[in-house]
């Protein structure tokens, strides 16, 4: 069994429409019933005490890293930001444990393992994208609409980087970047990215 913590719209972006046994929704790490098998931990606004659980954890940690947060071999990182998670595929940083394959199994997903990095991948390449971005509308090259159709048009992304930018959150973006730019100053972010992200 998989508890699952997610907040509305990840749980609605996990797409599980199944009728299936395999896992349940939890509220909270107080109340989990019957045998728990792993637990899948999308909701960043719930604090996880993984130091003390014995079973498998796949967390949502896009800017911590399993290093940063001191985690047990037992806890897994994956991308569970606004649009990520509807994804056939995820990215996974630690290690992946037949029980881990299990659970992305029964949640129809596919891994590919990436180093333990801020951002996993895909989520530090959309973050610089969404600060181009805002640097681009900061130097009144075109508006926001029109960026995020050029954008959509040039690459394919489902998404403009203004549209992406208000789906994951703006604070979460500028969060990963000036993690990021600690190490590296071409991560740093926008001014009205900052601005946004404070909003």
């Amino acid at each position: 069994m998989i508890a699952i913590l997610a907040n509305e719209k990840q749980w609605e972006e996990l797409n599980i429409s199944k009728l299936t046994s395999d896992y349940v929704r939890i509220y909270s790490f107080e109340k989990t019933p019957g045998q728990i098998d792993a637990f899948l931990v999308l909701d960043e606004n719930v604090t996880v005490d993984i130091q003390n659980i014995l079973h498998p954890v796949l967390i949502n940690s896009v800017t911590a890293t399993l290093k940063e947060m001191n985690a047990p071999a037992s806890v897994v990182r994956l991308n569970g930001w606004n649009s990520f998670i509807a994804r056939n595929t995820w990215e996974i940083a630690g290690t992946i444990t037949e029980t881990v394959q299990q659970v992305l199994n029964v949640l129809g997903k596919k891994i590919i393992p990436v180093p333990d990095e801020p951002g996993l991948i895909s989520a530090r390449i959309i973050a610089m994208i969404i600060n181009e971005a805002f640097f681009g509308f900061e130097d009144k090259i075109s508006s926001k609409q029109e960026i995020d159709i050029a954008m959509k048009l040039g690459t394919n992304f489902p998404y403009g980087p203004f549209e992406w930018a208000s789906l994951i959150g703006p604070e979460k973006i500028y969060a990963l970047l000036l993690h990021l730019s600690l190490s590296d100053s071409r991560y740093c972010p926008a001014e009205l990215l900052k601005k946004a992200a404070t909003l």
